[in-house]
This record gives structure tokens, C-alpha cells and sequence, in this order.
């Protein structure tokens, strides 16, 4: 009879679990959210200075939501091909792209407004430029991280990003409310502009050897070809019950409840009468409570489903404070203002970091592009639609009473989702 082997259980190495702070083991990763931090604080502070120039040029706060109109009608059109490009580029190289794509369209935005040629109509149109590229941008970008992690950290992956996301949205109005009265609005833009070297040189700096790539389709070749591709994502969204509650919810409550840069400019010119530094201030408190909706998503070991519902929830409720706070005429109105805001981007970004995580995690890789360019259109194309409703809502009933409307729109479509879904667990 042989001998019988024995096996050490010391010698047995069962790997460890990646801690919370998983996805900055990978170098890769670190380099891109790093390089996105600087560039997105450069954008939002853009986006303040250029939400501030509208309200010089003109008194009427629609033309607030036609520019945000113009901006995102692009990714409504267009974010769908977007997603089959997603599936068939090199995403790392097609970023390249797009990331100097947009730092062009800042430069030229800044040279525009220094030499005192800016007009609403050449913002119209820069708008619709921007929302071009941003077509094509956004679907890579967002399916780029399950190239950076392991599919076990992509939903940390992704919570990090809003994380970042949401820390440059507290970073760059803050910076941008005291940098309009400093170095003017061009100014802004023309560092917003410098911003997007930090996600270039991130680019690449990367390891292509460290990058966990997808298989890419074989790239259409015909209109029916690209036809086929689109089917084929929207089918999977359609049969598939988690990503369509996260993209209807998305849609739905983006749309009507997350346009803060139509609603934010009137309340603080004319309701809280607080200036483009308590601009500033009002929009750094909706970052604040996103970057902490982010970081509670990213501790969870997995996207909790839940969330989607109840930040929805959360969203509608601390919008309908806001305008009450702000309507109040309370000495105390702008911290009140300021922390109901807080509140609701806790609700925005716990139930859209929730949502883009679980879609991210659900879909097979070779789909991933053009499901998140369905995830990514909806979220962002929303807007159009949801900013023209917005500035009139603001034109009609005032700032108050637009964020009290949007604030009750996202409780009862969060009401429903949550319906549906109980209607799915039976």
C-alpha cells in the first residue's frame, strides 16, 4: 500500500478578499481616477462659470435649460452608436481621443469669452459640439473600468469613480465661484481646458499589458450591421429585469429631478440673492452629500438594489426641503437651503452609483459597451428634456417652486420602481 500524502493546511494560500480600497491595488486604475479628479474638477468649475455667463447675457432662466438642452440632445442621438464604438475601439486609445477632443472645445470656449464674442447662440452651439463627442466619450469611459479591476471589483470600481466624481463636483464649483470674480469667466474655462493634460498623461502612462481588455466585436460594416449591434444591447436591457428598473429609474428621476444647474443659478441670484460665491457654496453642498452617497456605496461588498429606490426616494424628498427652505425668508434660509441640497445629492448618487454598479456587474463583457451607452443615454439625454421642463418650471413658478415640482415628480417615480420590483421578487 502507498504511502499516504499528507497536505499541510498551512501550506494551503487561499486568497484574501480585496479589501474596500480594492480597486487601488491596480495602477492602472489609480493613474485614470487620478487624471479624471483634476479633469472633472476643471469641468465642473466650467460649468458654474458658464451657468454664471448665461445669467449675464441674459435675465430669462430658460435659456439655462435650451444650453443644457443643446449639450446633452447629442448623447440622446447619438449614445447609442456610441456603445457599438465602445464595443469594437480600443478603448484606451479611443479616449485619448475624445479627452483632447474636449480639451479644444474648452480652449476655443475661453478664447471666445476673452475676446467678448460669446453669444447665446455660439454657447448653443460649443453646447451641441461638447455633447458630440461626449456621445461617443461617455459609453467607453464608463465600460473602460472592467478593463482596470477584476470583474470582483468593478462595482467598487465604479462607486469610486462617483466618488471622484462627485468630490470634483464639491472641488471645482468651489474653486469656480471664487475664480469667476478673480480671473473671469474665461479664465475658467481656459483652466478647465489645461485639466484634461491630467487624464491625457493617465492615459498614457498606462500599462496596455495590465489592462484586463474585453473581447471587441467585429467592427459593422453596413447600416444593418450597426442595426444588428444596437438590437442586440437593446434586447439585453429589455429581457434582462435588474437593468431595466435601473435604466427606467435612472431616466425617469434624472430627468426630472437632477437638473441642479438650471435650478441652483435663479435660487442663488434671485430667491437667496447670495452671489456667484454662494453659488458656489449651494452647489459644493449637493457634491458634498453625492461624494458621501458615493463613498457608502463603494464600502457596501456589493450594490445593494435597494438604494436605487430609496435614493430616488431621498432625491425627492430633501429637493422639496430645498424649496422650502429657500422659499422660508428665515435668517437662517441659505444653510437650511444648503443642507437640504446636501441631502438630496446623497439620494442622486446612492441610487445612480448603485444603479450604474449593478448594470456594470450584470452585463456580459463582449454587451457591456452598448448596455452602459443605453445606461449613459438615458441618464444623460434625459436632460435635454428634463432642462427646457426645468427653465420653464423656473420661469413659471420660480426656483422654489420648480425644485418643490421636481422634488415630488422623482417620490412617485420612485414609488412606482418600487412596485415594480416587488412585483418582480413575486
Amino acid at each position: 500500500m502507498p504511502p499516504r500524502r499528507v497536505i499541510s493546511v498551512r501550506a494551503i494560500k487561499v486568497p484574501r478578499a480585496p479589501g474596500w480600497r480594492g480597486p487601488f491595488r491596480h495602477r492602472n486604475y489609480r493613474l485614470f481616477w487620478g487624471g479624471q479628479l483634476i479633469s472633472l474638477a476643471g469641468t465642473w468649475m466650467q460649468s458654474i462659470a458658464q451657468a454664471w455667463l448665461i445669467t449675464e447675457l441674459t435675465p430669462d432662466p430658460v435659456w439655462l435649460g435650451v444650453v443644457a438642452a443643446a449639450q446633452f440632445t447629442p448623447v440622446l442621438i447619438f449614445g447609442l452608436f456610441g456603445g457599438v464604438l465602445a464595443d469594437v475601439l480600443p478603448k484606451r486609445q479611443a479616449l485619448i481621443g475624445t479627452q483632447a477632443a474636449l480639451m479644444i472645445l474648452a480652449l476655443l470656449q475661453a478664447l471666445l469669452v476673452a475676446f467678448g464674442v460669446i453669444s447665446i447662440p455660439l454657447l448653443i452651439v460649443l453646447a451641441v459640439a461638447l455633447g458630440t463627442v461626449n456621445a461617443v466619450d461617455m459609453p467607453i469611459r464608463q465600460s473602460f473600468f472592467s478593463e482596470m479591476v477584476p470583474r470582483e471589483e468593478v462595482g467598487r470600481a465604479v462607486a469610486f469613480n462617483s466618488a471622484m466624481f462627485n468630490g470634483a463636483r464639491v472641488i471645482g464649483p468651489a474653486i469656480g465661484g471664487v475664480l469667476i470674480s478673480v480671473i473671469g469667466v474665461a479664465g475658467c474655462f481656459a483652466v478647465n481646458g489645461a485639466s484634461f493634460l491630467a487624464t491625457l498623461l493617465a492615459l498614457l502612462l498606462m500599462r496596455e499589458v495590465e489592462l484586463h481588455a474585453a473581447p471587441r466585436g467585429a467592427r459593422p460594416r453596413s447600416v444593418e450591421a450597426v442595426k444588428s449591434s444596437l438590437m442586440e444591447g437593446l434586447r439585453y436591457v429589455q429581457r434582462t429585469p435588474i437593468v431595466a428598473l435601473c435604466v427606467f429609474v435612472i431616466g425617469v428621476i434624472s430627468g426630472v429631478a437632477m437638473n441642479f444647474n438650471v435650478i441652483i443659478p435663479p435660487l442663488s441670484r434671485v430667491v437667496l440673492q447670495i452671489g456667484a460665491a454662494g453659488l458656489g457654496g449651494l452647489m459644493a453642498a449637493v457634491g458634498l452629500g453625492s461624494l458621501l452617497g458615493a463613498l457608502t456605496v463603494a464600502a457596501l461588498r456589493e450594490p445593494r438594489r435597494k438604494l436605487i429606490v430609496i435614493g430616488g426616494a431621498l432625491l425627492g424628498v430633501f429637493s422639496v426641503a430645498a424649496g422650502a427652505a429657500a422659499g422660508s425668508g428665515l435668517a437662517d434660509a441659505v444653510p437650511l437651503t444648503g443642507l437640504a441640497l446636501f441631502g438630496a445629492g446623497f439620494g442622486a448618487i446612492s441610487m445612480a452609483a448603485t444603479a450604474n454598479a449593478s448594470i456594470q456587474t450584470t452585463t456580459p463583457a463582449p454587451l457591456r459597451g452598448r448596455v452602459m451607452s443605453v445606461y449613459t443615454t438615458v441618464f444623460a439625454g434625459s436632460t435635454p428634456i428634463g432642462g427646457l421642463a426645468t427653465g420653464a418650471a423656473v420661469s413659471l413658478l420660480g426656483a422654489t417652486g420648480a425644485l418643490a415640482l421636481a422634488g415630488l415628480l422623482a417620490i412617485l417615480a420612485a414609488g412606482f420602481a418600487t412596485l415594480y420590483w416587488r412585483s418582480l421578487l413575486r
